[in-house]
């Protein structure tokens, strides 16, 4: 009993060291690309965009070194899962969630492709790979070029779109900090991540041998909410304060970034092993991302009521998931 309460203990202190840590290493690094003049909407579409998804990159890393490979895969899986329905579910329910042209037409697809690439790539020999992490990086890497060009020509021709406009804003509030205080909160950032990724992988690693349970379960549920806490806080206070008409676009553009860098980076440090499990897990977030999709396409818009089915449709997955 003492052994699963320090478990818990660490858990949620790696939770705490996580979260915070990624918000120092974001806004140090972003104050760094404000001062050798980076263009605002490049900050705001890589540094601040994949802040967030720092937890899920730094779990599944440790997870990946530690050869606690399941862990990994289930993490980002579960994570995506649980952006898709919950995040975005949750703030269906507060108020109608707007749809931008952008994200039906380009990210929303690709986010479909990749789950695909991945489904493809892990089933053929059970192993992502090196090679696979390289091909997974490649391809996150000409999307990130894409998209850059892409909204450098929209700003030249001042046809900059609402998602563009947004991920500017946010941008241009970065605070542009000392650059010794710039220093300490990357390093600062940086120590908090990896001690962050480190606890919780241990945590939850004992907390699946105290109760018998397998690592792909509690990377789906506790690991994935725990590393999914930065998009769903903020999100939640977004919708409290009506300003979520880009919560999906942001809750895509994570899902891209879980699947691409954060399980690129892990196979390509140490090849991940796939069970049956995993498989099942990534055709259930190709077929979920099918029903987003679906109710997007419908109104241009999440309603209150796609919300609920939304929220419905993960409590199912997650008994689904504790029975099998």
């Amino acid at each position: 009993m003492r052994e699963l309460i320090v478990a818990i203990i660490t858990l949620i202190v790696g939770f705490i060291f996580l979260i915070k840590g990624a918000d120092f290493f974001v806004d140090g690094s972003a104050s760094v690309a404000k001062r050798l003049r980076v263009p605002s909407i490049i900050i705001g579409m890589t540094v601040v965009a994949m802040g967030t998804s720092l937890p899920e990159c730094a779990v599944s890393v440790t997870a990946s070194i530690t050869n606690n490979n399941s862990l990994a895969v289930s993490n980002a899986v579960g994570s995506n899962i649980f952006n898709l329905m919950v995040v975005c579910g949750v703030c269906a329910l507060f108020t109608p969630l707007a749809v931008q042209r952008d994200t039906l037409k380009r990210d929303l697809p690709f986010s479909i492709i990749v789950a695909g690439l991945l489904l493809v790539l892990g089933y053929f020999g059970m192993t992502l790979g090196r090679v696979d992490g390289i091909i997974l990086l490649v391809v996150f890497a000409v999307f990130l070029v894409i998209m850059v060009k892409s909204a450098l020509k929209a700003r030249r021709d001042g046809d900059i779109t609402a998602a563009e406009q947004e991920d500017q804003e946010i941008a241009d509030e970065v605070e542009i900090l000392p650059v010794w205080k710039c220093i300490v909160f990357i390093v600062v950032g940086a120590i908090g991540i990896a001690l962050g990724g480190d606890a919780v992988v241990n945590g939850a690693s004992v907390i699946a041998a105290e109760f018998g349970l397998s690592q792909t379960l509690i990377g789906l549920t506790i690991v994935a909410l725990g590393t999914s806490l930065p998009e769903l806080v903020t999100s939640i206070v977004a919708a409290r304060k009506n300003e979520v008409d880009m919560a999906l676009g942001n809750v895509i553009g994570s899902n891209i970034f879980n699947i691409l860098f954060v399980l690129g980076i892990a196979a390509a440090i140490s090849p991940i092993q796939f069970i049956r499990e995993n498989i099942i897990d990534i055709i259930l977030l190709i077929f979920m991302s099918l029903e987003v999709w679906f109710f997007a396409q419908s109104k241009k818009k999440l309603t209150r009521g796609e919300g609920i089915v939304m929220l419905l449709v993960y409590a199912v997955y997650m008994v689904y998931i504790c029975k099998r």
